[in-house]
């Protein structure tokens, strides 16, 4: 079930628009829209991928779906899919700013532009999108926009210091203008999800030992369309996230960010192979 209560076809019959829709929480989020009537853009580097996702959930639910290649390293892409959607009509009631990497390791090893295109896509590229689509749904007096943050968010991470950075970013972007939109009619959340079982873990090189506890995809875009569709400005998936969230603001940062570096360090073993 996509949502619950009176939320559970809020957007049946009206368009969405999924970047990084190609796999993981994006894939899935647009996949639980389309069980429940939504019509979708999606968004990704991967034709193939979409094309293949448009085919399958078109048929299996009889809604409208577009697609769009996009490279969100790309300055000009933000822009360049809301000509897209101007140009074809449509009016997206629901924008989920899901397209996002991360880069595992010591800060000062990891390739320069990776840096550059991760803070690029997770933080401006969410900014512009936001920008671009938030003006028609203040002047109709109503929309929702979801932006996938992280349980990162909360902390400093060692070894993913610069992808934690970037979802602070989003977080704090997404919590402030929450307040700023409200009164427009217009709703935003941060999803956070934890460790997840998607594609991240491989294009991060993250190690395998930190998602042992992984939630699946379907639980973490439930969840996200559930606490936007109740108007919350921020959601945690999964119980223990929700606790290791407060117990860290208990604790001091400097005691949170060794803890963390302990578990994130790289294997030496790993590193010679």
């Amino acid at each position: 079930m996509l949502v619950s209560g009176s939320g559970a076809n809020k957007w049946a019959g009206k368009w969405a628009l999924v970047t990084g829709a190609s796999a993981g929480i994006g894939e899935e989020i647009a996949r639980q829209l389309a069980a429940k009537g939504t019509h979708l853009v999606v968004t990704a580097r991967r034709t193939d991928r979409l094309t293949a996702l448009a085919s399958s959930l078109g048929s299996r639910y009889g809604v409208k779906i577009e697609t769009f290649e996009a490279d969100l390293t790309e300055r000009d892409a933000p822009r360049a899919i809301h000509v897209f959607t101007a140009e074809k009509g449509i009016e997206i009631e629901l924008l989920v700013n899901n397209a996002g990497f991360g880069a595992f390791g010591y800060a000062h090893e990891i390739e320069e532009d990776r840096l550059a295109d991760m803070v690029h896509v997770n933080c401006s590229a969410v900014v512009q999108l936001t920008r671009l689509y938030a003006p028609a749904m203040v002047q109709r007096r109503h929309g929702d926009i979801l932006i996938v943050a992280s349980t990162a968010a909360f902390q400093a991470v060692p070894f993913i210091s610069a992808y934690a950075a970037t979802k602070a970013f989003d977080l704090l972007f997404a919590e402030g203008i929450a307040e700023e939109l409200r009164p427009f009619g217009v709703n935003v959340c941060a999803l956070c999800p934890g460790s997840t079982n998607t594609e991240f873990k491989e294009v991060a090189r993250q190690p395998d030992r930190v998602f042992r506890f992984a939630e699946t995809a379907e639980k973490v875009a439930r969840v996200g369309l559930k606490g936007l569709a109740r108007g919350e400005s921020c959601v945690i998936s999964g119980r223990k996230n929700r606790l290791m969230v407060v117990s860290e603001r208990l604790a001091p940062r400097r005691f949170v960010t060794r803890a963390a570096a302990k578990v994130m360090r790289p294997d030496p073993r790993a590193q010679k192979c």
